[in-house]
């Protein structure tokens, strides 16, 4: 049996090395991080730590957040009177479980990672980038947080499966302060809030009657709830129970069309607005970098931050943070890539979030430009494969550090940033074209030649603010359009 309020089940890293402890051992001081063997498990494990110490023990108002101090015994006395609702077995209710038993599917217990191969990919043997049979058992707190991670994160998985409340592999964002320790990481996202009670359990889903979609019922957010529900961390979108013996997990048994969630706003996710609702942001395939800050870590118009980061920098404006960004990146059912990466929060009024954004949409236009004719200039096809995409991907990795450089400088007042960071995409879009293209050029025919001139001719003329695409990276960052030449004449 295991217990995920009172066992310890947990594995971590302390500043002595490695441990394994119970939840409320995250408010010791020398406890650094979880040490799970998979990234996607560490993520997952975040977010239920944050669910946990929400539902136990939340901050009342801003001045409870900004001075109540780590204590491991009165946390442990707050989660006490829920643990009838975390068994991970046994005869009564089950974490993240059906209520009753079910007979469906038998799976094996690797089917519980998001990378497992389904049972179709595993019959047509298409199971090229997820794998298959890859555990006979699992321990059984490897099994818990697998469980969490899948019902948190849940992907499309065929007819009636559901996916999460955010949908299948959503973005996750923790706000992480610029101080050691595993606490100072959970207690800066768990939202305001009144800790559940005993006699409330019910509001966690597996221990009252699955609420089932057969007939396509979708489930909002309850009334009446002024602070964010409990469900939010503890969402079971999937009709799952555990078979286990002495080994630990053997099979996992599934059926169909379990709680259809909609309309649910996770603190700890960014979102997009269209023009009937709000739809949580999910990861792309590649590394997350400023390119990708607005309506994440900038305000947009058609996005929204986390409600984590927008606390953080009302309650706590100008401490040093970074935001921690993860989550699969998927195509449906499969998974494509592992997202995780951590970029720095700044404290910004209106006009320095308006002057970054300018920053960002000169350099994706400078990153097109070099794309572009980096394709034309070596002669391929597109600009999503080969020398193009590798230049475009150079390009926003080695312009990462000098925009958060002139980002600070814009958070402390600096205005005159344009040319500087018009310097800064000139010197590296030509450093990456000359990179890719130059090499080996006096050995091609005279066309190539000549075509790869024009498309280093090209690439000078955008990046100097002629051209559609030279306006608009002049435009974005303010500058002066240059006169044309019959203009100049």
């Amino acid at each position: 049996m295991l217990n995920l309020l009172t066992n310890s089940w947990i594995p971590v890293r302390r500043t002595t090395g490695t441990d394994v402890i119970r939840p409320a051992q995250i408010a010791e001081e020398d406890v650094l991080f979880p040490d799970w063997p998979r990234p996607d498990l560490n993520l997952a494990c975040l977010e239920l730590l944050v669910g946990l110490v929400y539902i136990a023990a939340p901050p009342e108002d801003a001045e409870d957040w900004l001075d109540r101090k780590p204590d491991p015994v009165a946390l442990q006395r707050a989660l006490d009177p829920l643990a009838l609702a975390f068994e991970l077995l046994g005869d009564g209710p089950r974490f993240l479980q059906d209520l009753e038993r079910i007979e469906g599917t038998v799976n094996p217990p690797d089917m519980l990672f998001i990378d497992s191969a389904g049972a179709q990919a595993a019959r047509k043997n298409t199971d090229l980038m997820v794998k298959r049979s890859r555990y006979s058992s699992l321990p059984l707190p490897l099994a818990a947080m697998a469980l969490y991670t899948l019902q948190n994160f849940a992907p499309a998985g065929g007819a009636g499966m559901r996916t999460s409340m955010r949908g299948g592999g959503p973005m996750v964002t923790l706000v992480r302060p610029d101080v050691p320790g595993l606490w100072p990481l959970i207690w800066a996202n768990v939202p305001f809030g009144q800790a559940l009670d005993a006699d409330e359990l019910d509001e966690l889903p597996w221990m009252r009657p699955t609420r089932v979609s057969d007939q396509g019922q979708v489930t909002v957010p309850p009334e009446g709830w002024s602070d964010p529900h409990p469900e939010l961390f503890f969402g079971m979108p999937r009709r799952l129970r555990l078979t286990a013996d002495e080994s630990g997990l053997t099979a996992v048994n599934q059926v169909p069309r379990g709680t259809n969630y909609a309309g649910w706003v996770h603190p700890l996710s960014p979102y997009y607005l269209t023009k009937t609702e709000k739809l949580p942001k999910h990861p792309k395939p590649g590394g997350f970098g400023y390119r990708n800050w607005r309506g994440i870590l900038l305000q947009s118009e058609g996005g929204e931050r986390p409600g984590c980061l927008n606390r953080w920098l009302r309650v706590r404006p100008g401490e040093r943070a970074r935001l921690l960004v993860g989550g699969w990146a998927m195509s449906n059912a499969t998974p494509l890539d592992f997202i995780w990466s951590e970029q720095p929060v700044f404290s910004l009024n209106a006009d320095a979030e308006t002057r970054v954004a300018d920053l960002v949409e000169a350099a994706e236009q400078a990153a097109y430009a070099l794309a572009i004719n980096t394709r034309a200039g070596k002669g391929e096809d597109d600009t999503q494969s080969g020398a193009a995409a590798r230049a475009r991907q150079a390009f926003f990795a080695r312009t990462q550090a000098p925009f958060e450089d002139l980002t600070r400088e814009i958070a402390d007042g600096r205005t005159d940033v344009a040319e500087p960071w018009l310097t800064v995409l000139r010197r590296t879009a030509l450093a990456l074209f000359d990179a890719e293209v130059m090499p080996g050029l006096a050995d091609l025919q005279e066309s190539r030649r000549r075509k790869a001139v024009d498309a280093r001719r090209n690439l000078v003329s955008s990046l100097s603010g002629y051209g559609g695409i030279g306006k608009k990276i002049f435009t974005a960052l303010g500058l002066e359009l240059p006169k044309r030449k019959k203009e100049t004449a």
